[in-house]
């Protein structure tokens, strides 16, 4: 222990190493990352083929199958997912969490590029895309103007957005409402015809003449040349003077036959902000980004280019993520401050004011130690790192307050001021770090929760450990080089160093009011420990039993007051993109006489194969600023949106968290297809009818028309053509045949060549109207073509590289996800499904059920790790195993704090409170173990109940204190407040409190009934062992007696 005595003994060098604490971890505070949800790398990637043209059972076959074979194989994939849909196939590959992410994305290139060779020709180059928490954006920026052309204001929009992605915290910036540029290439039918050019000749020549061809270098002895021979299109007019065919000295040109512009794609959809029409950008940051400076950095640019617009141009922001970030860190902040304040008066009420400055000084050079730990291992400042803080703010002074009154009790008893803080550090070095070790091991098998939810959690842990080792360093160094400086007994103290002494010398009369009443009682259950222990155990069974009976069941995380909210817009039928814009605008303004929202961006696009028509995003005002909860604009929303026809609406509020989608997910798998159909249909339907679920929604493919075109290749052949030419034909009635592409000047990405016919030409009839060249000329397809309807297929799913359908539904305010889960599950254990059909739960039901699983282990394990510690520190199986009984008993506080406020079980943040909880009561069952240790040492004649008694005397205060201080900090979020007493603010039901309140809530009730436990039950226990060795000598001493009776 030298090296404690020469740091308190030197105690301007060791003020002066936390002064260098102290600066360090506001230097880091500065420069630390700021954002509201943590960055989490997800081990997951999408794979995606474009093909167009190519069905949904074309892209399955041909895109995705192949992709399927080559990626299953790959080390650490959990799941595969694919999805075939027109034009598209998309393969989704989630490998194991604790997978390198780095590896397997190379992994899956080498997969994708061993796959390319078996992909169609007409398949373009596969994408993978990353996905990271990171990728919402941090700001949508909208440019409006009813003054300006499309392309002026596209224009405009592509400057800026070149200018936003250049600065270095942007990572990525996607446009919404433009329509993609395009070199149309507008046929003449009738001219055409009468040159007698066909379709496949025009499309050689265009392509031939968009070539780069490498004519090489000439070397002639005098000099080296390069030849070139110039053939690729840099602009229109390079195509007007193509020749097509040459007749007596004539020459027909590609504009005799075309009209040929630069101008924009067939729209298909519309994008508006705030209700009006406008081309957005969707900023995304990097991950090492300050969410609040790369916002301020992208509006500071906009502001600074705002001169050069021309007039009539506005600027719209939606989905601002940094107002919600400062909001975030604020409220938080002020939290922390108002715990702060309350654990300050506790302390300083308890203790005096010099001790309760020593002790309250170790929270601000704790936290500011374990920032610092944090910008060092590259964490970000955000809200689950807040609340660790938040969280470890109780626990952080518990050893500053034991090594303090120690110091105080060496000074009333005549030590000096130094020497009473080196002993105290000295005698309590290794209660506090038995403690403060004990708690460490609740908290870290946390480290090790696995999946993404445990990436998520990982923060609270590391932050706890962090803050913890902060408070260590504090408790034995610092503490007492400043208690050696500045230390002083307060009058309150001596007071209850006094009755101490009463007590110690039997005169316990002498102990009047609160003290007195605590004496009697841990008096009475000291001698009476049967008694005691058996109650106590009556309490938790009755507790349990009655919580199984009236307990409000289980959620994955937890309500909160959302900032977004999504919702989803759907109408069934084939609806073209203006029908869609008119039906969509419905919904949208009345969206928007909703009061409470602050921003909304919407984009709307035709149906094709689902009934979805487009999304709303809607931006919420701070919850202090608007009168209506998120479940009552819901409601509203709804209500207003049943006055439309054939439309209906799901709205999904995006809350803090773990990523959950919509709560109840059933997955339908089965590799015969025919039977997916109606298992989904028959489970749909039964969830329709449940009060508890809305927005119920499968992934069947909805009512829709499609047309085919059948051709009878045998008569086809006859007439000289066949199904490509057929296929050239419609393409050119439809999106245009691609021929090449170009890059003009001013644009990001190559401008496509299409050829199609002109838009008069470009409807429904027209099909049965297409001329295709054969033999004898151009002629009408209907001789060899059928013309007929037929169902559209949506997208297909395979899950696994089976076939499956999904079901998807949210639940109704006040119902629990896992009550209709039950609901369902009951129900089909009454139904007779298809044996080659397997229905299973996803979504918040599968990651519940990991969670409680890894809770319970984690509880486990903490209590193995900690029952190693208890053993090793005092040398005793049973004062260890008496110490984990309690921990044990003290989640019974949790169960009768759900009770009492009727909120259901957090299988996250419950379980975690718990095991949290854990931690806290150990130390103070550490502490008075240890205590009664030292008195049974010092007296060793004396009664053992008497020292228990003492011991709980004595480390009354401690253990009140510790308990104050930890409920005082979280008590305000427990009861769904958020408390600033800087910015004179109070917030009820915010989405920072309620975000919180199963953790909070855990840990109040839980700490509170544990208190109780350590002060009566812990003492009883101490005396069991000794009352049952009296009553086996007893009834030793009473069997001679009735021996010699009976003789």
């Amino acid at each position: 222990m030298n090296f404690l005595e020469s740091a308190i003994h030197r105690s301007r060098t060791t003020l002066l190493i936390m002064a260098m604490v102290i600066i360090a971890g506001v230097a880091a505070m500065r420069s630390i990352t700021v954002e509201g949800d943590p960055s989490i790398a997800v081990p997951y990637f999408g794979v995606v083929v474009f093909s167009e043209g190519i069905s949904p059972e074309d892209a399955e076959r041909l895109l995705v199958m192949p992709l399927e074979f080559e990626v299953r194989n790959l080390e650490g994939v959990k799941e595969i997912s694919s999805y075939a849909s027109e034009n598209t196939g998309r393969l989704g590959v989630e490998f194991e969490a604790d997978q390198d992410i780095d590896q397997a994305l190379i992994d899956l290139r080498e997969a994708v590029n061993r796959a390319r060779s078996k992909l169609p020709s007409s398949a373009e180059e596969p994408v993978i895309e990353e996905e990271s928490t990171a990728d919402f954006p941090v700001l949508m920026v909208g440019f409006a103007s009813e003054m300006m052309s499309e392309r002026s204001l596209y224009y405009l929009t592509t400057d800026m957005k070149r200018k936003i992605e250049a600065l270095p915290s942007v990572l990525n910036t996607q446009m919404y409402g433009a329509r993609e540029e395009v070199l149309e290439v507008t046929l003449n039918p009738k001219a055409l015809e009468h040159y007698g050019v066909s379709p496949e000749s025009l499309m050689g020549l265009l392509s031939r003449n968009n070539r780069l061809i490498p004519a090489g270098n000439l070397d002639n002895g005098n000099g080296r040349f390069s030849i070139k021979v110039p053939s690729v299109i840099e602009n229109a007019s390079d195509l007007y003077d193509l020749p097509l065919i040459s007749a007596n000295d004539a020459v027909v040109t590609l504009s005799d036959v075309a009209d040929i512009q630069r101008t924009f794609k067939t729209r298909s959809g519309y994008s508006r902000m705030n209700g009006r029409r406008a081309i957005t950008l969707q900023i995304t940051k990097r991950t090492d980004a300050n969410v609040i400076d790369t916002v301020a950095e992208v509006k500071q640019l906009i502001n600074n280019a705002k001169p050069t617009f021309p007039q009539g141009v506005d600027v719209l922001y939606s989905v601002d993520q940094s107002i919600f970030a400062q909001q975030q860190v604020d409220e938080l902040q002020g939290n922390i401050g108002t715990a702060l304040c309350l654990v300050m008066i506790v302390v300083v009420a308890a203790l005096g004011l010099r001790s309760g400055l020593i002790v309250g000084l170790g929270i601000p050079v704790s936290l500011l130690f374990a920032i610092t730990i944090l910008y060092v291992i590259g964490f970000t400042y955000n809200f689950m790192v807040m609340f660790g803080l938040l969280l470890g703010l109780g626990m952080l002074i518990d050893g500053a307050i034991v090594v303090t009154e120690e110091a105080d009790r060496r000074m009333l008893a005549g030590s000096p001021r130094q020497a009473a803080y080196s002993g105290a550090a000295m005698r309590m070095f290794w209660p506090v770090t038995a403690s403060v070790a004990t708690t460490l091991a609740v908290f870290l098998p946390l480290m090790f929760w696995p999946g993404m939810v445990g990436k998520f959690m990982r923060y609270l842990p590391v932050t706890v450990f962090a803050v913890l080792c902060g408070s260590l360093l504090y408790s034995l160094f610092f503490a007492p080089a400043l208690g050696a400086v500045m230390g002083r007994v307060g009058s309150e103290q001596g007071e209850f160093m006094k009755k101490l002494n009463a007590l110690k010398t039997g005169r316990r009369w002498q102990m009047k009011g609160a003290l007195g009443l605590y004496v009697s009682v841990v008096a009475s259950a000291a001698r009476n420990p049967v008694s005691t222990i058996a109650l106590t155990l009556t309490f938790l069974v009755g507790t349990l039993i009655a919580y199984g009976q009236y307990g409000r069941g289980v959620i994955f995380f937890s309500s909160s007051e959302p900032q977004f909210m999504q919702i989803r817009v759907n109408a069934v039928g084939n609806y073209s993109a203006d029908e869609t814009n008119r039906l969509f605008q419905d919904v949208e303004r009345a969206v928007m006489d909703v009061r409470g929202v602050a921003s909304m961006s919407a984009w709307n696009f035709p149906s094709s194969g689902s009934d979805q028509i487009g999304n709303i995003f809607m931006e919420l005002l701070p919850e202090n600023e608007r009168s209506m909860t998120a479940d009552d604009m819901i409601k509203n929303i709804r209500k207003d949106v049943d006055r439309f026809a054939g439309v209906s609406v799901e709205i999904m509020k995006m809350e803090q968290g773990p990523g959950q989608g919509k709560p109840i997910k059933i997955q339908i798998a089965s590799y015969d297809r025919d039977q997916l159909a109606p298992t989904t249909e028959l489970i749909s339907d039964y969830l329709e009818t449940l009060d508890g679920a809305v927005d119920v929604e499968n992934s069947l493919p909805k009512p829709s028309l499609e047309w085919r075109l059948v051709v009878d290749r045998a008569k086809a052949a006859l007439a000289g053509a066949d199904v490509s030419a057929v296929g050239l034909a419609v393409q050119m009635l439809t999106n245009g045949v691609k021929v090449g592409e170009y890059r003009p000047d001013r644009a990001d990405d190559a401008v496509d060549i299409r050829v199609k016919y002109p838009e008069d030409e470009r409807r429904l009839m027209a099909l049965e109207q297409i001329r295709v060249a054969t033999g004898s000329g151009m002629a009408p397809i209907t001789s060899f073509v059928e013309v007929r309807p037929a169902q559209a297929v949506g997208t297909i799913q395979r899950t696994q590289l089976q076939p499956t359908e999904v079901i998807r539904a949210n639940v109704a305010e006040e119902v629990l996800p896992d009550d209709i889960v039950k609901n369902v599950q009951a129900w089909l254990g009454t139904q007779t499904l298809h044996p080659a059909v397997t229905v299973s739960f996803r979504g918040n039901n599968e990651e519940q059920e990991e969670s409680q699983g890894f809770t319970l282990a984690a509880f486990g394990l903490a209590l193995l790790f900690m029952f190693v510690l208890l053993v090793t520190q005092f040398n005793s199986f049973y004062q260890s195993g008496l110490i984990l009984f309690s921990v044990v008993l003290s989640t019974t506080g949790v169960f009768i704090g759900l009770l009492v406020t009727g909120n259901p079980f957090s299988s996250l943040l419950s379980g975690i409170g718990i095991v949290a909880l854990a931690g806290i009561v150990v130390n103070n069952n550490i502490v008075l173990i240890d205590t009664f240790n030292q008195l049974k040492r010092e007296q060793p004649g004396a009664e053992i109940v008497s020292l228990v008694v003492q011991a709980g005397t004595i480390r009354l205060r401690p253990v009140m204190l510790t308990t104050l201080t930890t409920v005082f900090g979280l008590m305000p979020l427990a009861m769904n407040f958020s408390v600033d007493l800087i910015a004179r603010d109070v917030t009820y039901g915010g989405a920072l409190s309620s975000l919180w309140v199963p953790l909070s809530q855990a840990i109040v009730w839980g700490l509170g009934f544990a208190s109780l436990l350590t002060l009566i039950v812990t003492p009883a226990m101490l005396t069991l062992p000794d009352s049952l060795k009296r009553r086996l000598l007893s009834l030793r001493a009473l069997l001679p007696s009735k021996t010699a009776d009976l003789t």
